[in-house]
């Protein structure tokens, strides 16, 4: 009789509320760093809303949605610590301003993706 090993634990899967939350949160950093604030009272309830649509949708949606979070996680990353890195210790409004514009429209279509 040969001895089997017990199959290794399922490996949690994406989270899709977390990672638009972080995102969220980037989004946060960034509006201040341009001087800006907005309410966003609505972020625990869009990540409910995401990951709950996120399970119900095609595998292939899943995958694109994974791709663009992945992608907007890495040149937001990216756009912050360019901010913060400024030769004089104070990021460009302009800068920052741009950049959650585009933070903001990369969420919108992340939403978009799953509706």
């Amino acid at each position: 009789m040969t001895h089997q090993a017990p199959p290794s634990p399922a490996t949690a899967g994406p989270d899709p509320g977390r990672q638009i939350a972080r995102l969220r949160e980037a989004l946060r950093l960034v509006e201040r760093l341009a001087g800006e604030t907005r309410g966003h009272d609505h972020a625990l309830d869009e990540a409910a809303r995401i990951s709950s649509a996120y399970d119900l949708a095609l595998p292939v949606v899943q995958r694109r949605f994974e791709a663009l979070a992945n992608e907007t996680a890495l040149w937001a990353a990216a756009g912050v610590e360019a901010l913060l890195a400024a030769p004089d210790g104070t990021p460009s409004r302009a800068a920052a301003a741009r950049l959650a514009r585009q933070l903001d429209t990369a969420l919108a279509e992340l939403a978009a993706l799953l509706r």
